[in-house]
């Protein structure tokens, strides 16, 4: 898997090219999914770029402890840039 979004505990979603390594889960072109109103998960997934979703580049990478994962869905290369 290259580039995914992740799900984490306390309600975060990011996005990016997923590297795991040492317990940790690195994203490199990442994005946070900051909020989306009335398309659902399913309508973020299909359509980041659609005006009711709301994302923000992370310019310095996300790392997370791979604990905190809940799940992560495979999406395109270029996806939420």
């Amino acid at each position: 898997m290259s580039r995914a979004v992740v799900v984490i505990d306390r309600g975060w979603i990011f996005a990016g090219d997923v590297t795991r390594e040492n317990g940790r889960i690195k994203l490199g072109r990442a994005v946070h999914i900051v909020r989306w109103e009335s398309v659902g998960f399913d309508g973020v997934i299909s359509n980041p770029k659609s005006s009711k979703v709301t994302i923000k580049p992370m310019p310095n990478g996300v790392d997370i402890p791979e604990g905190a994962e809940i799940f992560c869905v495979p999406v395109s290369d270029g996806w939420g840039l």
